[in-house]
């Protein structure tokens, strides 16, 4: 099938299913920063200690994309997209023993079957929706669909400060202080408020699962990429691709800046020198952070058809830059305000980068996804080592981290994702930079 007969095909109705995959990945995603405060004061967690959770959710992209992208290989996207959103209900349920047994290290083993699931959801969806439709509009395309992810995200914190948060965790001290009796009704109710929402989470993934399953997916295969005209030419290896590899880096430093942000905003604005909020009540202002990312993934999708991605890309990331050392240097509400603005100003970024970087590849289109989705792992990573900063230098100098990655997201938008184009250029490829 050659791509102008792909473009001549109507993908509204798959596209439309798609984002549903998209809007659950990433409520679940965004649930994790709100188990971070939970956990850490559960089970009284250093900064580093409760990264892990991140840590341990992020480390299954590394591990299970190439096991992904062979996998939707063999059997096809829909099937790759169904035993996803299997996989994924199996780690919420395993959420249940985990509460209930009080067990740390049991949450972190849930929250990488989990994490599995999403990597395959990942590594099947986001080159299928690259390729339903023409080449050019893929950045803006999966804007609009990856819009539907950041409503997710939006709509995780506010549940999980109603459900999670809204239990408040009690010291040991406290608890001891407590008659037997009511020991066990608190450690019940504790469990409960982790317990219930993935229990929930479990249900509804599991229908998705039937539900795609039931409907007629087109099939399509990245051989009508190949034959593209803005297809680069082909090489020994997807490795050899400096584009995809830079921007690999750009995915790992961009997933790796937000998964920071986003973990550590809820602690930074119960700081008494920042906001002094609870933490349900600070949980809830966090769901604007990823608010913003949804509203600015519509405005974006839009915009670039318009504008060019990597001018965009640059743009938005040099615009973070200057708002996080305004929060460093301000510090108190400007600091929350700033940070919190941040997530519009992410909105485009992982998409963008993802496009850019899938651009020209061809018959290594598949291939290139999986090394994309290995480079979520900077979600891991990053957090970590934003904590150590943390216990050493202070929450809020500890954010110079994701200021560093936005720099380099600005010479990829900048340079980086036309590192192969001088070699071959092309109308399409142009267009798209």
């Amino acid at each position: 099938m050659s791509n102008g007969t792909v473009a001549q095909h109507n993908y509204s109705k798959p596209l439309t299913v798609l984002t549903s995959l998209f809007f659950m990945w990433g409520l679940i995603t965004s649930l994790n920063d709100i188990l971070i405060p939970h956990l850490k004061a559960v089970f009284t967690l250093s900064y580093v200690q409760a990264a892990l959770i991140q840590f341990s959710f992020f480390t299954a992209y590394f591990v299970m994309s190439f096991p992904s992208g062979y996998l939707v290989e063999k059997v096809g996207y829909k099937r790759g997209i169904i035993i996803g959103l299997l996989v994924a209900a199996l780690g919420c349920l395993l959420f249940y023993p985990a509460a209930g047994t009080r067990s740390y290290p049991f949450f972190l083993g849930a929250l990488f079957i989990l994490a599995s699931g999403i990597t395959l959801l990942q590594v099947a969806a986001n080159p299928y929706v690259t390729i339903l439709g023409k080449p050019e509009t893929a950045s803006s395309r999966l804007n609009l669909t990856q819009a539907f992810n950041s409503l997710g995200t939006a709509v995780g914190p506010l549940l999980g400060s109603l459900l999670i948060l809204g239990v408040a965790v009690k010291s040991s001290t406290e608890i001891a202080a407590l008659s037997p009796t009511d020991q066990l009704a608190y450690a019940a109710s504790e469990a409960a408020s982790v317990q219930h929402p993935y229990l929930i989470l479990a249900g509804l993934l599991g229908l998705l699962a039937v539900a795609i399953g039931l409907f007629k997916l087109p099939k399509i295969q990245e051989t009508h990429q190949a034959e593209a005209v803005d297809a680069l030419p082909a090489k020994h290896s997807v490795w050899a691709y400096k584009h995809l590899v830079l921007g690999a880096i750009g995915i790992f430093v961009y997933v790796g800046a937000e998964v920071s942000i986003g973990s550590f905003m809820i602690s930074l604005m119960a700081q008494p020198q920042i906001a002094g909020l609870a933490a349900d009540v600070a949980g809830k202002y966090l769901a604007l952070y990823w608010t913003g990312a949804m509203v600015g993934r519509f405005i974006g999708g839009v915009l670039m058809r318009k504008i060019a991605p990597g001018k965009m890309l640059a743009f938005n990331a040099l615009v973070n830059v200057a708002l996080i050392t305004t929060a460093i240097v301000v510090g108190g509400h400007v600091a929350m305000w700033s940070l919190l603005l941040i997530g519009f100003f992410n909105s485009i970024m992982f998409p963008t980068i993802f496009s850019l970087a899938l651009h020209g590849l061809g018959k290594y289109t598949s291939e290139g996804s999986g090394v994309l989705c290995m480079a979520i792992v900077g979600g891991a990573l990053v957090p970590v080592i934003h904590a150590f900063f943390a216990d050493r230098i202070g929450l809020l100098p500890s954010f110079i981290i994701p200021l560093l990655c936005y720099v380099y997201i600005a010479f990829y938008g900048v340079k980086g994702h036309r590192a192969d184009l001088e070699a071959a250029p092309s109308k399409g490829l142009q267009k798209a930079a």
